[in-house]
């Protein structure tokens, strides 16, 4: 339905829903990208496995709940393959933003031909020869997390060096589940400094290697989170390791790039274009 409350309420009250037939990561990848173009909070819920009528009448109860509570139309960012579900959420009193329908039908046109139309397909991967190298990724990048491990390292993608708290976890492990990366990290130490040389078991991989730097502003501030009132969180120390880990990569001619603003989706962006990663099949 297209009706519209008369007297709206601010916009920073909207519920967003994301609906999918599957895991909801899709419509809600998509969604966020869109939001971030508003500087508004909303608040968002995921409906996912909506794959029968019936909870396909329950999220439309939802929507409309939100509609009449809120007075005013939720927002629906949608991936529902099957055309008769995708009716059924679509006469709900939402603002619809159906992405099969927006992306899949002109394919269809330009491809020549018809798209399968199955439930979840992007999900149903557990035999693919990717699903098996994501998998194999993240243990690499679990077993080599703030270097615990130098043990095949010649089969890493990346290696990743900076600070600790600058940023290195969440990024191999983002570059592992996403795109499939072997990605290690390794901490940047004050002994490190002193002896004014990479951790020993990097040299030979330096063709591999990037850096992450970050404020010390900000670093102080994330490790007061971890250990309040630490040397380790002092302003000064990290002003300190900073520097020495800036100059280090310089001298050794490491790529690197500043965390402090940029999400990890950006920073693995960046990453992929340093190391050629960026064409995939599917």
């Amino acid at each position: 339905m297209s009706d519209t409350p008369q007297q709206a309420r601010p916009a920073a009250n909207r519920t967003v829903f994301f609906v999918s037939d599957g895991t909801g990561i899709t419509a809600e990848t998509f969604g966020h990208s869109v939001l971030t173009q508003f500087d508004l909070k909303f608040k968002q819920i995921r409906l996912p496995f909506i794959d029968t009528l019936e909870k396909a009448h329950e999220a439309v109860r939802k929507i409309n709940d939100a509609y009449t509570t809120e007075g005013n139309r939720p927002i629906v960012f949608s991936t529902l393959v099957k055309t008769d579900l995708a009716g059924v959420v679509f006469k709900s009193r939402g603002l619809h933003m159906d992405l099969i329908q927006t992306f899949v039908s002109p394919l269809e046109q330009e491809l020549g031909v018809k798209s399968t139309h199955t439930i979840g397909r992007s999900h149903n991967i557990t035999d693919s020869e990717e699903y098996k190298n994501r998998i194999e990724a993240i243990n690499f990048s679990l077993a080599h997390d703030d270097g615990q491990s130098n043990k095949n390292l010649s089969t890493a993608d990346v290696i990743l060096v900076g600070v600790s708290r600058s940023g290195k976890t969440p990024t191999t492990l983002y570059l592992a589940m996403q795109y499939g990366i072997k990605a290690a990290n390794y901490p940047l130490i004050p002994d490190d400094f002193e002896r004014g040389k990479l951790p020993s078991a990097l040299p030979e991989f330096k063709s591999k290697i990037f850096g992450l730097s970050i404020a010390p502003e900000r670093l102080s501030e994330i490790r007061n989170e971890r250990r309040p009132g630490s040397k380790y969180a002092s302003l000064e120390n990290c002003r300190y390791e900073v520097n020495e880990a800036e100059l280090m990569m310089k001298r050794e001619g490491i790529r690197w790039l500043s965390s402090t603003a940029k999400s990890i989706e950006e920073i693995s962006t960046t990453i992929l274009q340093e190391i050629k990663s960026d064409v995939r099949i599917y």
